[in-house]
Formats: structure tokens, sequence, C-alpha cells
């Protein structure tokens, strides 16, 4: 009797604005084959994001995400879904069916009041997110109304406009560093943080797994922004996929693909690079 032999276990991991969503209109639809390709093969796609837990559920359930975990605010939030929790650290008696939420950042309140120090004291220029209106968000980012409202719902990262100039903003990373805090920089913003990043949570989740079901997963990860360099340093395979912003991305993978096409259609043509055949 021939041996079946299971498939490998693999987790994509992908940023989401410029990458599985459209930079302009947020769109998804030329990645929507792959996204049903991947649920049919069990493939679990992990967004890993700047967004707010708030702004993620909705587009979870949007894209048939909800049985996969989540990364926002640039690694400060995982989600946990059921399925990812480990029944002594993780499951709410009360809610085992609910979906379990880790902070691995210091929280948005601390930030804020460090930020005013420093701006303070430095006497620089900026605009964190959660203090603009809502209008002022809606004519930075292009989101609604009610997305906007829901991108200053912070838990473990503050989004900011940097206001000075290039110098000043080398003595305020400085003094952020001082306080273990770090800046990144997304497609649109400057995040401040905790000493945490999209590529530590990836790994917090990749051991997550492992020691659930005693295996080490195959990870790709797709990301088009700086901030997405940690994510993509932790995946076994990474896609760069072309960005739609002037921000330079260095980063050295062994086995990096860089698309030609940008958002969802470079985000399809770097899964049909790595995947398309092991998937037909």
């Amino acid at each position: 009797m021939q041996e079946t032999i299971s498939p490998p276990l693999r987790l994509v991991f992908t940023d989401l604005d410029g990458s599985l969503l459209d930079h302009h209109d947020y769109g998804w639809e030329p990645a929507r084959p792959w996204l049903e390709r991947l649920d049919a093969a069990g493939v679990p796609v992990i967004p890993v994001t700047s967004k707010t837990r708030a702004e993620l559920l909705p587009l979870r359930q949007a894209l048939g995400l909800e049985q996969t975990p989540f990364i926002a605010e640039n690694g400060a939030i995982i989600g946990l879904p059921a399925a990812w929790q480990h029944a002594r650290l993780d499951r709410d008696p009360a809610n085992v069916d609910g979906l379990r939420v880790k902070a691995l950042s210091v929280d948005s309140d601390f930030l804020m009041r460090r930020l005013a120090v420093i701006r303070e004291r430095l006497g620089v220029a900026f605009r964190c997110l959660p203090d603009m209106t809502i209008e002022a968000i809606i004519e930075a980012t292009g989101l609604d109304a009610a997305r906007a409202g829901q991108a200053r719902e912070r838990e473990g990262s503050i989004p900011l406009l940097w206001d000075d100039s290039e110098a000043m903003l080398d003595a305020f990373r400085t003094l952020l560093a001082n306080d273990d805090l770090v800046l990144t920089q997304g497609g649109r913003f400057w995040h401040v943080m905790g000493n945490i990043d999209k590529g530590r949570a990836v790994s917090w989740l990749v051991a997550r797994l492992g020691a659930l079901r005693g295996i080490n997963p195959w990870s790709l990860g797709l990301g088009d922004g700086p901030n997405d360099v940690a994510l993509l340093n932790a995946c076994d395979a990474a896609v760069l996929i072309r960005g739609m912003h002037s921000h330079p991305v260095e980063i050295d993978h062994p086995r990096l693909y860089r698309t030609v096409e940008t958002g969802p259609r470079g985000w399809a043509e770097g899964m049909e690079h790595w995947l398309g055949q092991e998937l037909a």
C-alpha cells in the first residue's frame, strides 16, 4: 500500500495597503482568484498591516479571512482565532470561540504622552493621527468617514505626518530610541511604537503554530513598503511588490521575487511565482 504524504504546512503573511489592497481605491479584485485557491488548499492568509484592529475586523470578513490570525499596527497587536489559541494561555472559558487579542507593544496612551513630551522638548512639528480630524484623515488617506474613524482607534502604535526637517527627524528618532521606541516608515505615515515590528510578530505566530501542530511551517511574505522589510525577512520566501510610493525599500533576501505589477495585481503575480505550479 502506497504511503500518503501530507502536503507541507504553508503560511502566507501579507501586507494590505499597496499590496493585497490597491494603494488608491483599496480594492483587491485582481487577487480574488488566488485568495480562493489558497482557501481551497487550506493555506492560511494572514494580514500583517499598519491598520488597527477596528479596521481589520470588517476587512477580514470581506476578504474571507475570519478563521486566520491577523497582525495589526505594524506588529503591536496580534489577533488569534480559536484554532490558534493555546488552551491554557489564551482561551477565555466564557468565550471559547471568540477572538483573543495579544499586545506585543506598549499601549497607545503611553505613546501619545511620550510624543507630547518629545514635541515640546525638540520644538518639532508633526501631526498624530489620533489627534487629526476625520476630514484631515480622509484627505491624507482616501478612506471614507467610517474607516477614517476606525483608523483613529489605536492600541499599540501612533501614525504621524512629519511636518519638519530631515535633520529634526533624526533627532526625533534618537529621542524615541532613548525610550526604547522605534520609528518606521509606511506608505503614507511614519509609525511610532514599542520595540516591535512586523517581522517579530510574524516569527511569534510561526512559533505559535509550530508549538500547536508540532511542525515548522513554510512561510511566504508579501509587502511593498519599508515597514514590510522585517516581515519579508522573517519568511522563507518573499515578494516585494512594486510600490506606488517613492520610498526606497532596501532588502537582501536569498529568496526574493520583485514584481512588475503593483498592488493586488503584483500580489497575484508574486503568488503565481512561488505557488503557481504547486497549487495548480
